[in-house]
C-alpha cells in the first residue's frame, strides 16, 4: 500500500500457558479502508484486537500505528496514551454507565479526552443524532433496547473524532433491524473517510462492510483478501443445497458428478459446481426434496476454510 498505515502489525504472537493462541498474525490496515477479522470461536480474533489496544502483552511481534512518510511510527504498548487518544473502541460488551443519561455518558467520556464544555456542548448532540438517538437524550442505558446501546457504544466511541475504530462484534445479539441500522451508521462513516478494524461472525455483515478479510483459525491467517477475490479464488461459483427426506443419498448417486465438491451438514447436502444447470435437471426427478441453487458466498468460504464442526 502506498498511503501511510494506520496499523500494522507484524508478527504478533501470544501465549495462554502451553497453547499458542495467536501464532504470528501480520496485517495492515491504511486509511479509509475497512478490515474484517473473521473465525471460528477461540481462532484468536479476541485475542489480537486486546493486543492492539495494549490490554494484552504480546510475547513477540510488534504493533506500530499511524506510520509516517519517513518511516517513524507509534509503538504499543509502548506509546499507549497517544495512540489511544486517536482510537475508537466498541467492545463485545457494552460499559455505559448505568447511572448517567445517553448525553451525561458521552460528556464524561469526553472528557477523558480533555474535550472542553463548549466542544462537548457542540459535539454531544450531533454524536447522538447521528445515532438515531437525539431523542433519548435523557434516557438511562437501562431505558434503551440492545440496539440503541450498542449506537450509544458506537456515539461515545467517536467523542474524541478517532483516526482507526476497533470495533469488536459490534451487532452481535441484535436483531435484524437493529443490526441493519448499525450497518448504515458505519457506511455512513467510512464514507466519511474513517478506518475500521472489525471483527465479527455474520459473514453477511463482513462482505457488506469489509474491503479486506483477515480469516484466522487456531491464531494462524489462513487467508487474507477482498471478500469476492477470496471466494474466486477458494470456492466453485455456483452452490446447490438440497434437504428434505432422502436427500443425503444422492451424495452417492449419479447426481454427485455434476458437482466439484459434495458436503452433508444435518440434513442438507451441498453441491459445489461450476455448472449448476445439469445437477438442476436431475433434481426435478426428485420432487419431495426442496432445493436452494446461489452463488457461493462467504459464509461458504469461512466453512470451507475453518469446518463445519462447532467450536465451543
Amino acid at each position: 500500500m502506498d498511503s501511510p498505515l494506520l496499523l500494522d502489525v507484524e508478527g504478533l504472537v501470544k501465549h495462554y500457558g502451553q497453547t499458542r493462541v495467536v501464532d504470528g498474525v501480520d496485517f495492515s490496515i491504511a486509511p479509509g479502508e475497512c478490515l474484517g477479522v473473521i473465525g471460528p470461536n477461540g481462532a484468536g480474533k479476541t485475542t489480537t484486537i486486546r493486543m492492539c489496544l495494549g490490554l494484552t502483552a504480546p510475547d513477540e511481534g510488534e504493533i506500530r500505528y499511524f506510520s509516517q512518510p519517513g518511516g517513524s511510527a507509534l509503538l504499543m504498548p509502548r506509546d499507549a496514551l497517544e495512540i489511544k487518544a486517536r482510537l475508537g473502541v466498541v467492545s463485545q460488551f457494552d460499559s455505559l454507565d448505568p447511572d448517567f443519561t445517553c448525553a451525561e455518558n458521552l460528556q464524561v467520556f469526553g472528557r477523558y479526552f480533555r474535550i472542553g464544555r463548549a466542544a462537548l456542548a457542540e459535539r454531544v448532540p450531533q454524536l447522538l443524532d447521528f445515532a438515531a438517538l437525539g431523542h433519548k437524550a435523557t434516557a438511562k442505558p437501562g431505558e434503551l433496547s440492545g440496539g440503541m446501546k450498542r449506537r450509544l457504544s458506537l456515539a461515545r466511541a467517536l467523542i474524541n473524532n478517532p483516526d482507526l475504530l476497533l470495533l469488536d462484534e459490534p451487532t452481535t445479539g441484535l436483531d435484524p433491524q437493529a443490526r441493519h441500522l448499525m450497518w448504515e451508521r458505519l457506511q455512513m462513516l467510512l464514507q466519511s473517510g474513517k478506518s475500521i478494524l472489525l471483527t465479527t461472525h455474520f459473514m453477511d455483515e463482513a462482505e457488506r462492510l469489509c474491503h479486506r478479510l483477515l480469516v484466522l483459525d487456531h491464531g494462524r491467517k489462513i487467508a487474507e483478501g477482498r471478500p469476492r477475490e477470496l471466494i474466486a479464488q477458494h470456492l466453485e461459483p455456483e452452490v446447490v443445497e438440497v434437504f428434505g427426506n432422502g436427500a443425503l443419498a444422492l451424495a452417492e448417486s449419479p447426481l454427485a458428478q455434476h458437482a466439484a465438491r459434495v458436503e452433508r451438514s444435518g440434513e442438507t447436502i451441498f453441491f459445489y459446481t461450476h455448472h449448476a444447470r445439469p445437477l438442476m435437471e436431475g433434481l426435478e426427478a426428485f420432487p419431495q426434496l426442496r432445493t436452494l441453487h446461489r452463488p457461493a458466498n462467504l459464509e461458504d468460504l469461512f466453512l470451507k476454510l475453518t469446518g463445519r464442526q462447532i467450536r465451543e
